[in-house]
């Protein structure tokens, strides 16, 4: 089993499976990955792999270098760590591809989802809004009453109110790979995953689904 993959996001399209039946699916490229380094439970008390992936940038700080170096690894883009169940190993500097994953099995998918900025309740919360007629003056997209009068005379935490919204870390659980292409370096997954396209996302064996 896969201890994990970075892909990036290409867009959404169909496929059509045996029975005619079409199935939305979100296409999502392999970059180069490579393992840079290895963690140990002796050394750092936990099992996992870093994961290097993408082609590396023309500037990077000197610690990132001599991490790189430490390993006797070539730099690249940037990393991600990838825990390691019990029986999985691997060896400093393998290649991982898309080829780890199996047609059928179920993964799940982290990415940062598309920021909207500071956006009202409306598109935030999805309130249904003020009036639109009979007297309503300014008021059609605002939240109305946050609070009470005299007691408690205030406003409690987590009210819904307007702020940032999106860019955050999801997990989108339990996707079933529908279609892997070893030599494009591409894997179909049925659904939607985070994020916006040209976006980095993670790929995990499902905790969940078995």
């Amino acid at each position: 089993m896969a201890a994990g993959l970075v892909a990036r996001k290409a867009g959404m399209t169909q496929i059509f499976a045996e029975d005619g039946a079409a199935v939305p699916v979100t296409v999502l490229n392999v970059e180069p990955c490579r393992v840079v380094a290895l963690r140990t439970s002796e050394n750092d008390g936990y099992d996992a792999i870093q994961v290097g992936f993408g082609a590396a940038p023309r500037v990077q700080s000197r610690a990132v270098q001599g991490h790189y170096a430490k390993q006797g690894q070539d730099a690249m883009r940037s990393l991600k760590e990838f825990r390691l169940n019990k029986g999985e190993s691997f060896e400093l500097g393998q290649e991982l591809t898309a080829e780890m994953f199996e047609v059928g099995q179920k993964i799940d998918v982290s990415g940062t989802s598309k920021g909207h900025g500071f956006a009202g309740v409306m598109k935030r919360y999805d309130f249904g809004g003020g009036r639109a007629t009979h007297g309503a003056e300014k008021t059609h997209r605002q939240m109305g009453s946050t609070g009470q009068c005299q007691w408690p005379g205030r406003v409690f935490p987590g009210k819904k109110m307007p702020g940032h919204y999106g860019d955050v870390r999801i997990t989108t659980q339990n996707l079933t790979i529908v279609r892997i292409d070893a030599e494009a370096g591409r894997i179909l997954v049925k659904g939607a995953v985070p994020g916006a396209k040209s976006g980095y996302v993670e790929l995990r064996p499902a905790v969940k689904g078995a």
